[in-house]
C-alpha cells in the first residue's frame, strides 16, 4: 500500500534549479532511503513535504489522494514528522520545552501544567529507551548526541489532537551525532514503527547504515530521481556511481605516505577536566587522526588546544604558544573547524564572502582604515575555485548552501588565512560522498603544501584513508599512536575499546 507518492516535482530559486524531476513512492511498513550528493535536491524535496516551500509543479499524493501541503502545521496534521540533521534546539530552555516546540503546552486552569509537560516529554524519551535525560534540565547542558535524542523524541510525542496520527517519518541524518548504542536504539524504534505500518524516509550519507536498514533506495542527482533500487540488489559501489556519476575507485583517496617534515605542533602533558596528560607531535605535511569512543576525549581536544588548559605545554614550531585563544590561533596560522559548523562556525545570515574573510578583516584594509571590498571578492573568488565550492554567487547566504558546501566555506576561511595548521572536528559529518572526496582531496593538497592537519573523526574508514598515523584515546588519555598501514576499521575499534596490540 502506498502511503506517499511524489511525482515529477520541480522547484527553482531564482535562476537556480533545485529540483528538476523528483519522484518517490513510500509504502506502508517500509524504510525508504533517499540518497544523493549535497545539492542534489534532497533538502528541497523534504522542505516541500514539510510545507516549508511550495513546488513549482508536480504532484503529492497521500493514500492515493492529491494534496497540497501549504504550511508545516498542515504537514503535522496529515501525519508527517520530520527530524533534521542540524540540531536547532533552544539551549536556554528545558528538554521538555524543546520537545514541545511548535505544539500547545498542556494546561490546567488556564496555566501551563508543568507536571504534565514533563511527564509527556519523559514518555517521548522512553520510546527511544532513553532514561538518562531529565525533562527539566536545560538543553544547553546536554551533549550533542543527547540533544539529537531530544529532537528525535519530539517526533514521537503523542499527538492526541492530530487529525491523522504520525505515520510518515522523514529522518535527515539522524545518527550523525549519535553513538553506536544510541543509533541502535533508533534503529529498533524504526523497526517498531514499520511493524505498525508507518513509512520511513531515511536520508543518510553513511552507506553501510543505509544498506543495513533500508528496503529500497531512491537516488537524486542534479535535482532528478536517477533510480529507485531494491537494497538487497545493490551495492555500495553502485550507489556511489549513481550519486556521483563516477565509480568508487575513481572517487576514493589512496592511503597517504608518512610525513617526515619538521614538527609543526607539539603538545606535552595537556590536562584539564576532559583530558589527562595528552602529548603528541604533528608534523608539517602530515594528516594525524584522533579516534575514541564517545566521551573518551577526542571531541574535547581541539577546543583544549586553542584555549588555556589547567596544565601542559603547546608549542608551534618549537616556540611556546601561551596566549592561546581563537584570535591568537588565526594570528599564528592555526585554523579550526568545529563539529557544529552551523552553531559554532558560520554566520548563516551572511554571504559567502563575509564568512570566508571574517577572521582576516585586518589583512584586507585599504590604507589601514577602510575594508577593501573588491580585494575581499577577488580573494574569495580565487579560493572558491580552489575548494570546489558550489554557490550561485559569492553573495549567496551561507544558510542557503548545502551541508557539504557550508563545510567548504569553513575550509575556504582556512585557506584565506594561509593556515599552516588545521584542527578539524568531524570534517565530513553530514556531507555526501561526492563532497567528502572533494574535502579529502583538498586536505591532501594542503598537507602536500606543508600544512599540518589534525583530524578528529568517528568514521574509522575515513581516518584510515586520510591519515598516516592515528592516536587512540581512552578516558581522556592518548593510549597509542600508531601507523595506519595494515590497520582495519575493526581493529581500530577494538583498540578504542581497550584491546591491546598483540
Amino acid at each position: 500500500m502506498s502511503l506517499l507518492a511524489v511525482s515529477h516535482l520541480r522547484k527553482s530559486f531564482g535562476g537556480a534549479i533545485a529540483l528538476a524531476d523528483a519522484s518517490l513512492e513510500l509504502r506502508a511498513g517500509e524504510t525508504h532511503a533517499l540518497m544523493g550528493e549535497n545539492g542534489a535536491g534532497k533538502s528541497t524535496l523534504i522542505k516541500i513535504l514539510a510545507g516549508a516551500v511550495a513546488a513549482d509543479s508536480g504532484e503529492i499524493r497521500l493514500d492515493g489522494a492529491v494534496v497540497t501541503i501549504r504550511a508545516p502545521d498542515e504537514a503535522q496534521r496529515r501525519g508527517l514528522r520530520f527530524i533534521h540533521q542540524e540540531l536547532n534546539t533552544v539551549s536556554g530552555v528545558s528538554v521538555a520545552e524543546n520537545i514541545f516546540l511548535g505544539r500547545a503546552y498542556p494546561s490546567r486552569f488556564g496555566l501551563i501544567d508543568w507536571r504534565a509537560l514533563n511527564a509527556k516529554a519523559r514518555a517521548a524519551l522512553a520510546t527511544l529507551g532513553v532514561d538518562h535525560i531529565a525533562p527539566a534540565v536545560r538543553v544547553g547542558r546536554l551533549s550533542v548526541g543527547d540533544r539529537m535524542l531530544v529532537k528525535i523524541a519530539a517526533a514521537f510525542l503523542d499527538d492526541a489532537d492530530a487529525s491523522h496520527p504520525p505515520r510518515i517519518f522523514v529522518l535527515d541524518e539522524p545518527t550523525a551525532a549519535l553513538t553506536g548504542r544510541e543509533s541502535e536504539r533508533l534503529f529498533r524504534l524504526i523497526d517498531v514503527l514499520r511493524s505498525r505500518g508507518c513509512g520511513i524516509i531515511y536520508v543518510s550519507h553513511r552507506l553501510d547504515e543505509v544498506l543495513s536498514i533500508s528496503d529500497r533506495i531512491s537516488v537524486l542527482r542534479d535535482g532528478a530521481t536517477r533510480a529507485t533500487v531494491q537494497t538487497s540488489e545493490t551495492s555500495k559501489s553502485q550507489l556511489i556511481e549513481l550519486m556521483t556519476g563516477r565509480t568508487a575507485a575513481a572517487s576514493g583517496p589512496a592511503r597517504p605516505a608518512s610525513a617526515t617534515g619538521p614538527v609543526a605542533l607539539s603538545v606535552e602533558g595537556l590536562t584539564n577536566a576532559a583530558l589527562q596528560d595528552v602529548s603528541f607531535d604533528l608534523r608539517q605535511g602530515e594528516i594525524l587522526g584522533f579516534v575514541g569512543l564517545a566521551g573518551a576525549g577526542p571531541e574535547r581536544l581541539i577546543g583544549s588546544l586553542i584555549s588555556r588548559a589547567r596544565s601542559g605545554r603547546v608549542a608551534l614550531k618549537g616556540v611556546a604558544w601561551n596566549d592561546r585563544n581563537p584570535a591568537s590561533a588565526w594570528a599564528h596560522g592555526v585554523a579550526s573547524a568545529p563539529r557544529e559548523r552551523r552553531a559554532e562556525g558560520l554566520v548563516l545570515a551572511q554571504d559567502v564572502v563575509a564568512n570566508v574573510v571574517l577572521p582576516h578583516l585586518s589583512r584586507m584594509r585599504r590604507w589601514g582604515i577602510f575594508l577593501d571590498r573588491s580585494a575581499e571578492r577577488r580573494r574569495t573568488e580565487d579560493i572558491k575555485r580552489q575548494v570546489r565550492l558550489k554557490a550561485a554567487s559569492l553573495r549567496q547566504k551561507v544558510r542557503e548552501l548545502s551541508g557539504g558546501n557550508q563545510q567548504k566555506v569553513m575550509f575556504a576561511r582556512a585557506v584565506a588565512g594561509e593556515a599552516k595548521i588545521l584542527l578539524l572536528d568531524e570534517p565530513t559529518r553530514g556531507v555526501d560522498v561526492g563532497a567528502k572526496f572533494d574535502i579529502y582531496a583538498l586536505l591532501r593538497e594542503l598537507a602536500a603544501a606543508g600544512a599540518g592537519v589534525l583530524v578528529v573523526s568517528s568514521d574509522h574508514e575515513e581516518i584510515l584513508h586520510l591519515c598516516a598515523r592515528v592516536a587512540v584515546m581512552r578516558k581522556g588519555r592518548v593510549c597509542a599512536i600508531l601507523p595506519t598501514h595494515g590497520l582495519t576499521p575493526q581493529r581500530l575499534l577494538a583498540l578504542c575499546y581497550g584491546e591491546t596490540e598483540s
